[in-house]
């Protein structure tokens, strides 16, 4: 996964941390262990004894004060200089990982989580007209419209300057060809980002990506539902903001316009970040006979033309 670095970013040279024959840069992970610690260190070589360091640490008080973040760490400077690095807040770079298909909640929760910014802040900069009309995304948030990226943030960094670097990688990797293709299928960036959004969170297998959009561009055509379970998970997960992992029976009823079990064609906007992978697919997806799809246990998808065959390949999967 590329590595983006937010335009907050402090040029390493200013911060004292360009790394040199000497220097190493250690990532201390929210939450990690004192003794999880002292292993990085020493894997580092930044200190020569692990359990002398935990002793030091013990000693000084100062086990309950390491501080999570990047820093640039000098070989062989041993446990007393690391320790006053590490617990005096003089981290630079903070690490934060957005997978491929998280929500903005999801987003939300672990720019939290790592960056010590208030959900509500994040979402409601996601949300900021100024934003969405820099980057020319129509509707009400910047969702499906940030890029699943490690990205590294300078301490303090805002709400707006996180969502701005993501948007703005999202941009920076745009494959312009995508918008001749999204015109070749009848649909704007919106629509062709959304359809993207949904085979990222169907898809298991990446030679399926192009199959189910394809699928889904056929339902769309013929004026089907695209019966997607995906959409209904983002729709109760927007209304409640907790994730789930599956769905009962009387789910598939639920009211949103993000379920696509009641409303046919497409969502009102993406239900995640696709990856560049979601979004090939949709680009390249071939002429195809398929109706429906339905996942077998390996994670693979069977493809059917009809109902009838859906509903055998169903049975089949069941058994099995």
């Amino acid at each position: 996964m590329r590595l983006a670095l937010p335009l907050l970013l402090l040029p390493l040279a200013a911060c004292g941390m360009v790394p040199g024959p000497g220097t190493e840069q250690v990532t201390i992970p929210p939450g990690a262990t004192l003794p999880a610690v002292a292993d990085s260190l020493a894997a580092h070589r930044i200190i020569s004894s692990r359990g002398w360091f935990r002793l030091l640490a013990r000693i000084t008080r100062r086990e309950r004060k390491l501080q999570a973040g990047t820093y640039a760490l000098h070989r062989g400077e041993g446990g007393i200089a690391a320790l006053r690095t590490l617990t005096s807040g003089g981290a630079v770079l903070l690490r934060v990982t957005v997978p491929e298909g998280f929500t903005l909640r999801d987003i939300a929760t672990t720019v939290e989580r790592d960056l010590g910014i208030p959900q509500d802040s994040l979402l409601e900069a996601a949300r900021d007209t100024a934003l969405l009309r820099e980057f020319a995304v129509p509707g009400e948030t910047l969702e499906g419209f940030l890029r699943p990226e490690t990205y590294l943030f300078a301490k303090g960094v805002s709400a707006e300057r996180v969502i701005r670097e993501m948007a703005t990688t999202f941009r920076g990797d745009w494959d312009p060809t995508w918008d001749d293709a999204a015109r070749a299928r009848h649909l704007d960036r919106k629509g062709f980002v959304t359809l993207a959004s949904i085979v990222e969170a169907e898809a298991r297998a990446d030679s399926d990506r192009a199959l189910i959009a394809a699928v889904l561009l056929n339902r769309i055509e013929r004026g089907m539902p695209l019966q997607a379970d995906a959409t209904i998970l983002y729709a109760m997960q927007l209304a409640t903001g907790e994730r789930k992992t599956r769905l009962y029976e009387k789910d598939y009823a639920y009211p949103s316009p993000y379920n696509t079990y009641l409303h046919p064609g497409l969502p009102p906007g993406p239900i995640g970040a696709p990856s560049r992978k979601s979004l090939a697919a949709v680009a390249s997806s071939p002429p195809a006979p398929y109706l429906y799809y339905v996942a077998g246990p390996d994670g693979r998808h069977v493809f059917s033309r009809t109902y009838a065959e859906h509903l055998r390949a169903v049975a089949r999967i069941r058994r099995r």
